[in-house]
C-alpha cells in the first residue's frame, strides 16, 4: 500500500545554484507520470496520433473482404472479363454460401484464437510496444502474402493469419497511449483511437473505387504495404509504457522514459522522488500467463470481468446488429448505412465531452437503458420514417456507450491485469456479434424479434454496470493489491 505522507526532497537546482524545499505528495506512478508530463501537450498529442493510427490499418483489414470477395451471380458466371474478386477469378459464383463466406469466417475466427493468445502477452513477456508492433506486422504481412494466393484455401488460411495478428492491436494501442497521458486525456485518447478505426473503414470504399477495374490483390497490396511501414515507425519512434516496465522491475528504462517527457529543470527531484517512491512490483515476465491466472485467482477481479464482459457482450450485439440488420426495416437499405455510418464519427465528440463532465456508470447505464428501449419500439412500429429515426436514436446511444465502455474498463483493472482485461471485454463484443446472422435471418420470418432481442439484451446486460464501482477522476492502480485496497476503501 502507497504511503500517504508527502515526499520531501531538498536538491539543488542546475540552473539557481540554491537549494530548493519542495514538497509534492506522489501516491502511485499514475501521479508520477502526471507530474512529470505536466499536463496535455503537444509531444503527448503527437505520440498519441501516431499510436492510434494502428486502429486505422485494424478497420482497414477488418472488411477488405467486402470488396476483395464481393461476387457475381451464378447467371453472370460465363460473362467474366476482369477478375477483381476471388469469386470471379476463381470461378465461385455457383459455389455454396459455406464456400464463399469461408474467409470471412477464417478472419474473424483468427481474431477469437489471437485475443485468447496474444491478450496477457502486453501484460508480462512483451510489454504494449512490442506486442503492437508484433501483432500489426503479422497482421499486414498475412494481408501482404494473401495478394499472392493461388486459390481459396490458401487465401482463408491466410485470413486467418492476418486475424490472428489483428485481435490485439486495437487493445494494445490504447492501453499504451492511455497510460501515458493524464486522467483527464484519457477520453480524448480514447476517442482518437476509435476515431481513426472508423476512417479505416470509410477509406476502403475510395481504394476499391480507384482499383474496381483492377484485380483484388492490388487492394491488399494497397493497405498492407502502408501497414507495414507503419510498424517500422512504431519500433523506432514510440517508447514502452513507462508504468508496465515499473511493474518488471525495469526501473533504468522507465527513467529514462520519464527524464525524455520531463522538462529539465524536474530531473533533479525526478530521481529524488524515484529513490523514495514506495510503489511495487508485480513481475511477471518469467510466465506468460500470469495476468490472466492473476484475474481468475482473486474473486473480486474474476467477477469485475465477467461483468465488464457482459456489458460487452450487449452492446457489441446491438452495435454490429444494427450495422448489419438495417434491411430488415423495409427502408432503402443504402441510405440506412449511410444514415448509421454518419452517426459513428459525431459519437466520438460527443462522448469525449461526457467522459470529461458525466460519472461513467451513470452514463453507460443510461445509454443502454434508452437505446434498448428506442430499439423495441422501433421493431413494433410500422415502416417508414419513423421506424428508421427510432433505429437510428438507437445506435447512436450505443454508439455512446460502446465509446465510454473502452475508457471504463481501462480504469477498472490495475497495470498488471489491464491489457488482458480490456482484451477480454473485446473478445465479448466480438462473441455477441456471432449471434447477430442468426438473428437478422430470423428476423425476416419473424418482423419483431431481430430488434426485440437486440433491445432487451442491451437492457438486461447494461444493468450490470450498477454492480460496478465509479472510476471517474480517479488514477489507475498498479497492482492487484492496491486496486484491491482501493476498493476496500470506497466501500
Amino acid at each position: 500500500m502507497a504511503n500517504s505522507s508527502p515526499l520531501r526532497s531538498e536538491i539543488e537546482s542546475p540552473e539557481l545554484g540554491v537549494l530548493i524545499d519542495d514538497e509534492i505528495s506522489l501516491q502511485t506512478l499514475d501521479e508520477m507520470i502526471e507530474w512529470c508530463i505536466e499536463g496535455f501537450g503537444w509531444r503527448q498529442f503527437l505520440r498519441a496520433l501516431l499510436v492510434s493510427l494502428a486502429w486505422f490499418f485494424d478497420g482497414q483489414q477488418a472488411c477488405i473482404s467486402d470488396y476483395s470477395d464481393a461476387g457475381a451471380t451464378c447467371d453472370s458466371a460465363g460473362n467474366r472479363s476482369v477478375y477483381n474478386s476471388i469469386i470471379t477469378e476463381w470461378g465461385l459464383e455457383c459455389a455454396s454460401s459455406f464456400i464463399t463466406g469461408l474467409p470471412t469466417s477464417c478472419f474473424y475466427l483468427g481474431c477469437l484464437i489471437g485475443g485468447f493468445a496474444f491478450a496477457t502477452l502486453a501484460d508480462s513477456s512483451l510489454g504494449r510496444k512490442n506486442l503492437l508492433v508484433l501483432s500489426c506486422l503479422i497482421m499486414s504481412l498475412a494481408a501482404l502474402a494473401t495478394s499472392f494466393s493461388p486459390n481459396l484455401w490458401v487465401y482463408s488460411a491466410l485470413r486467418l493469419v492476418s486475424g490472428f495478428g489483428r485481435a490485439s492491436i486495437g487493445t494494445s494501442a490504447l492501453v499504451l497511449s492511455t497510460e501515458t497521458v493524464e486522467k483527464r486525456s484519457r477520453g480524448l485518447i480514447g476517442m482518437i483511437g476509435l476515431f481513426f478505426g472508423t476512417l479505416g473503414l470509410l477509406s476502403l470504399p475510395a481504394i476499391a473505387y480507384l482499383l474496381r477495374d483492377a484485380s483484388w490483390r492490388y487492394l491488399y497490396v494497397s493497405t498492407s504495404a502502408p501497414a507495414i511501414l507503419y510498424c517500422l515507425l512504431l519500433f523506432f519512434f514510440i517508447r514502452e509504457s513507462p508504468k508496465w516496465l515499473f511493474m518488471q522491475g525495469r526501473e533504468d528504462e522507465a527513467m529514462a522514459i520519464l527524464r525524455n517527457i520531463t522538462l529539465p529543470t524536474k530531473h533533479g527531484r525526478l530521481k529524488s522522488y524515484l529513490s523514495s517512491f514506495p510503489h511495487k512490483q508485480e513481475t511477471t515476465k518469467l510466465d506468460l500467463y500470469s495476468s490472466i491466472k492473476d484475474l481468475f485467482r482473486r474473486r473480486w477481479a474474476l467477477t469485475r470481468l465477467a461483468k465488464v464482459m457482459a456489458l460487452g457482450f450487449g452492446i457489441g450485439m446491438m452495435y454490429y446488429g444494427m450495422l448489419l440488420g438495417v434491411g430488415n426495416l423495409g427502408f432503402n437499405i443504402y441510405l440506412s448505412v449511410t444514415f448509421n455510418a454518419l452517426l459513428i464519427i459525431p459519437s466520438y465528440f460527443v462522448s469525449y465531452f461526457l467522459l470529461n463532465g458525466w460519472n461513467r456508470k451513470s452514463t453507460i447505464l443510461g445509454f443502454t437503458m434508452v437505446s434498448g428501449a428506442l430499439s423495441v419500439a422501433c421493431a413494433f412500429v410500422g415502416s417508414g420514417g419513423v421506424e428508421i429515426g427510432l433505429e437510428l436514436a438507437s445506435f447512436f446511444c450505443t454508439c455512446m456507450a460502446y465509446n465510454v465502455l473502452v475508457i471504463y474498463t481501462i480504469e477498472l483493472f490495475p497495470t498488471s491485469v489491464r491489457n488482458s482485461a480490456t482484451s477480454m471485454m473485446r473478445q465479448a463484443i466480438t462473441l455477441g456479434v456471432l449471434f447477430d446472422p442468426t438473428l437478422i435471418s430470423a428476423g425476416r420470418e419473424i418482423p419483431h424479434l431481430t430488434y426485440s432481442v437486440f433491445g432487451i439484451a442491451i437492457i438486461f446486460c447494461g444493468l450490470m454496470v450498477l454492480l460496478l464501482p465509479e472510476t471517474r477522476g480517479t488514477t489507475l492502480s498498479d497492482t492487484m493489491d492496491e486496486q484491491e485496497q482501493r476498493d476496500f476503501c470506497s466501500e
